[in-house]
């Protein structure tokens, strides 16, 4: 394949996905009656918004799922306080309620416009962004041909590039060479991703780590979770976050066994998904449970058995125990990112199946950070093991603290990358305002 006749594949992506723009719509509202869009803000996908662009220098920072949402929610706060503004885009609900979380309105979130021409230079028209912030993996074609035409400077940070993407990019060596070439720089989180994306055409790379590791923990109302605390007393309790279909219900049946061995304990709940919370308290009350929702507003009583934490207050669930189980770990999910409760000093454990953060989990078990639950059956006897042994409670929370210390770095060496992209926007943004922006 010639360099020609690559370019020329990359202009027929790019207007065949502009042909197939009026056939959108009927996906986009079968995604939305499926509850995998946000109806009200579908138009949003097609670069259409009611919000307007601020006046002076801004940055787009794109982050489709959770995961990468999560890995530069500290980045990004990072350029906050340098007093630039910030348009975030994500692509699921999942990610839009991290960013409600994380950043609430300190940016203006997006969902991101399709990967087709009409929807990318609507959205490009509109913000007119100084400089584009890709996370990990997102390569889409015509996004990043629209950016390169409008001449605007283009990072990839937290890069990874997975076996499986390595060997198709590696199949089309000048097709890659003609989309890597458009970064401005790729910060990636390993050597073998480093090595993998000049390889494949990307200039300059630097080495960062896992931004993952160096987020903060989430914000909470500091009122509230007193409230809560008070109305558990001194009860003991545990926590499983981020759970699964299928694992309330472990959880539901751990609280029974526990209830048997340990005097006045609580079972805290919160699923990945607070959407499920009807469900969720059927199979717990048929198990014979009484559950109080936070949805609700429901008071703790002597006689709640589960608190189920059914709305967006991930700061809060996690600070209400300090023994935690992470869902998506049992019934082939993947697991979950437990870095928020390990920098909170809770002893973490885990199913088997944490290949969506095995980079995460393999340093933290492998120093003693994380406890693994081979099955569902031995939970119980490790929470309630826990429970009753404070040394060996302690032994896993400071092991994970320590443990995170040496994995922690990437921001600070990401921040030095993109400081030629950024600081030229922030002498702008003064020049403009005779200040930097209020924050």
């Amino acid at each position: 394949m010639s360099d020609r006749w690559a370019r020329a594949v990359l202009r027929s992506y790019r207007w065949a996905g502009a042909a197939a723009y009026p056939f959108v719509g009927g996906y986009m509202a079968w995604r939305a009656s499926r509850g995998a869009e946000d109806g009200s803000r579908r138009r949003e996908r097609y670069g259409r918004t009611h919000t307007e662009r601020p006046s002076g220098p801004l940055i787009w920072v794109h982050a489709v799922n959770e995961s990468e949402t999560l890995a530069v929610s500290g980045l990004i706060g990072r350029i906050l306080a340098l007093g630039l503004d910030i348009v975030l885009t994500t692509g699921t609900l999942g990610s839009a309620r991290i960013a409600r979380e994380r950043l609430a309105d300190r940016v203006i979130h997006q969902y991101a416009p399709l990967d087709i021409k009409p929807a990318v230079s609507r959205f490009l028209d509109h913000w007119r962004p100084d400089l584009a912030i890709i996370a990990e993996s997102e390569i889409w074609p015509t996004t990043i041909l629209e950016l390169g035409a409008r001449r605007v400077p283009m990072v990839l940070v937290n890069g990874r590039m997975s076996d499986r993407a390595y060997e198709n990019w590696r199949k089309w060596p000048l097709l890659s060479e003609a989309l890597f070439e458009n970064f401005s720089l790729v910060s990636a989180q390993s050597d073998r991703d480093a090595e993998r994306f000049s390889a494949l055409g990307a200039r300059p790379v630097l080495v960062s780590g896992s931004l993952k590791t160096d987020i903060e923990p989430p914000p909470f109302d500091e009122l509230e979770l007193r409230r809560v605390l008070g109305q558990i007393g001194n009860r003991r309790r545990w926590a499983a976050i981020c759970t699964h279909a299928g694992e309330e219900v472990v959880a539901g049946n751990v609280q029974k066994l526990l209830s048997g061995r340990v005097k006045d304990v609580l079972t805290v709940i919160m699923p990945r998904d607070v959407r499920r919370g009807d469900a969720i308290e059927a199979d717990l009350t048929a198990l014979g449970l009484n559950v109080a929702r936070r949805s609700r507003g429901d008071k703790i009583t002597e006689n709640t058995h589960i608190l189920l934490c059914d709305r967006e207050e991930t700061g809060l669930s996690l600070r209400l125990a300090d023994i935690v189980f992470f869902g998506g770990s049992l019934f082939g999910g993947g697991g979950e990112n437990p870095i928020d409760a390990v920098a909170l000093g809770a002893a973490v454990l885990s199913g088997p199946d944490y290949t969506r953060c095995a980079d995460i989990y393999e340093p933290l078990v492998e120093k003693g950070g994380v406890r693994l639950i081979k099955e569902k059956e031995m939970l119980a006897g490790a929470v309630n093991y826990l429970m009753r042994n404070d040394d060996a409670r302690h032994r896993i929370i400071d092991s994970g603290t320590k443990a995170l210390e040496t994995m922690r770095g990437a921001l600070d060496v990401t921040v030095r990358g993109l400081e030629p992209f950024v600081h030229p926007l922030v002498v702008k943004a003064k020049l403009g305002s005779g200040a930097v922006h209020r924050r």
